[in-house]
């Protein structure tokens, strides 16, 4: 149980470790451009493969939302985005959307596609659910 301010302030504070708390290996930079821009340069093992992701972030806190733009990388021009939405005064949610751009030489079926995007779903929530237990562990310590 987090209040949405918590949860907003600790998901847009990025740091190089966040690779770890989501059951990542691999490595993070952090720049930040300005309040509400970041850069985030990920090194990162998927599927035994090495991959390099660039991404912009842009933050809103009056909405308590931010966006998450792949510059490079395989999910590059995709675009997530995340809101967190008050539950009462102690709690809090929060909504993901995933526009993900998927590349490909020829034709992808639509069986193709639904599972990718089950396989993108299930990292996100297995991410976001460990991201969310080491929130509630490292804010009820405070």
């Amino acid at each position: 149980m987090v209040p949405a301010q918590d949860a907003f302030r600790w998901s847009t504070d990025y740091r190089s470790d966040d690779l770890r708390l989501m059951g990542e290996k691999g490595f993070r930079r952090v720049k930040r451009l300005t309040d509400d821009t970041t850069i985030l340069e990920e090194h990162v093992m998927q599927e035994r493969k090495k991959i390099r992701k660039v991404k912009l972030v842009k933050i809103n806190p009056l909405t308590l939302s931010w966006h998450n733009i792949h510059l490079e990388g395989p999910n590059k021009y995709s675009e997530f985005i995340y809101e967190i939405s008050p539950e009462g005064t102690r709690r809090s949610n929060l909504t993901f959307t995933g526009l993900l751009v998927v590349y490909a030489k020829n034709h992808i079926s639509r069986d193709r596609l639904k599972h990718i995007a089950r396989k993108e779903r299930q990292y996100d929530s297995r991410a976001w659910k460990l991201l969310a237990s080491a929130m509630a562990k490292e804010l009820q310590t405070q």
